[in-house]
This record gives structure tokens, sequence and C-alpha cells, in this order.
């Protein structure tokens, strides 16, 4: 298996304002990002670049969270991996941006499909899930921990998905549920979770 070099792919990395400008680009453009250029994944992003912008307008993060993630920010980087179609991606990536500028953790950007080697080593249940963001020690750049693709009771409900006997349900109608049970949680269990992962990594002495 290769060894991945993981300081050249954090550089390689673009900020979540890079990213977003990009999204907003290629919405312009009517394009998206990966190999898949169809009308639905062209859609995807429209919508998600939507959603990103209303989150960046209306989250704020847990202020006592910010004050335990910030005795981090010497210790960490964060790498996400994603790509502008990805629904659950649309709702995390605002929320773990803000949290990384506020707690002063350097956070970048690098898309799946320009990437499979990075993602082959950061597979879910075998697939290529997405988003994954990668705790990089910010001396080293060895993974020491990850998050991801979604939160846990939202992992469940798409576990339970895929049990379901055929014909079941379109993907795209158990994706509203999906987008339904974010908006209920407003952010609370990204939040939970991702702080938690953050405040407890364990790093190189």
């Amino acid at each position: 298996m290769k060894t991945l070099i993981y300081r050249e792919i954090w550089e390689s990395g673009i900020t979540y304002t890079s990213f977003r400008t990009m999204i907003d680009e290629l919405v312009a453009e009517g394009k998206t990002t990966g190999t898949d250029q169809s009308p639905s994944m062209i859609d995807y992003t429209a919508l998600n670049a939507q959603r990103m912008k209303r989150i960046d307008k209306t989250y704020t993060p847990n202020q006592s969270i910010l004050s335990e993630m910030k005795k981090r920010q010497n210790d960490l980087l964060l790498l996400t991996i994603t790509e502008s179609w990805c629904g659950d991606a649309a709702q995390i990536t605002p929320v773990v941006s803000a949290l990384a500028e506020a707690a002063h953790i350097p956070l970048r950007f690098v898309l799946r499909d320009e990437n499979l080697e990075l993602i082959d080593q950061h597979l879910t249940n075998g697939g290529r899930s997405i988003p994954i963001i990668l705790l990089l020690d910010s001396k080293s750049y060895q993974v020491i921990g990850s998050w991801g693709p979604r939160p846990s009771e939202v992992q469940h409900m798409v576990m339970e998905y895929k049990k379901l006997p055929e014909p079941k349900p379109a993907y795209s109608e158990f994706s509203k549920q999906v987008q339904l049970w974010y908006a209920r949680d407003k952010y609370q269990s990204i939040e939970r979770e991702f702080s938690e992962l953050v405040i407890n990594a364990v790093t190189a002495e």
C-alpha cells in the first residue's frame, strides 16, 4: 500500500473561502466538481450552495466548546475531503469551518475525486463516503483522528436505509428525510461530535 505524504496533500488544499468561491463559480457556469457532470449532480451543487450560504449566515459556534477547542490551535491541522454535490458536506463543512476559524485551527479542503488514493485510505464501510475530516498533527502531518461522513444518528439512518428490501424508496426521497433531520438538529450533533474529537485528539510528544 502506498504511503501517502500528508504534508503535500495539506499544502495542495484550499481554504473554506476559496472552496465556497469555487462552488459559486461552478453554479454560475452550470457545473459541479468531479467527473459526473450530469444534470442531477449540477442541481445538487446549486442546492448545496444555497444551503451553505444560509448556514454561513446563521450558525454561531457554542462559546464553551470554542474555549476548549482553542487549546488545540497549535497542535492540529484539519483536512477535509469533500465534493460540491454532497448533501451531507453542505450541512457539515460550514459548521466545521466556523468552529475551526473561531478556534484558530487551520482548515483546508481537497476534492475526493482528485485524491482517490487519499479517500481510499479513509473508507466508510468500504465506500468513498464524504465528507471526511482528518486531524493532522501540526508538526508531523500524521493522521491522528478522523470524523465523518455524517453525524452518528444520520449514519445509522443511512445504514438502516441500505438494509431495506427492494423495492425501497428512492434515495432522493430518503435524502429529504436526512435534510429534515439536519434542520431539526440545528447543527448540535455536528458541533458536539466534531469538537469532542478535536478536544480529545492525542498528538505526538
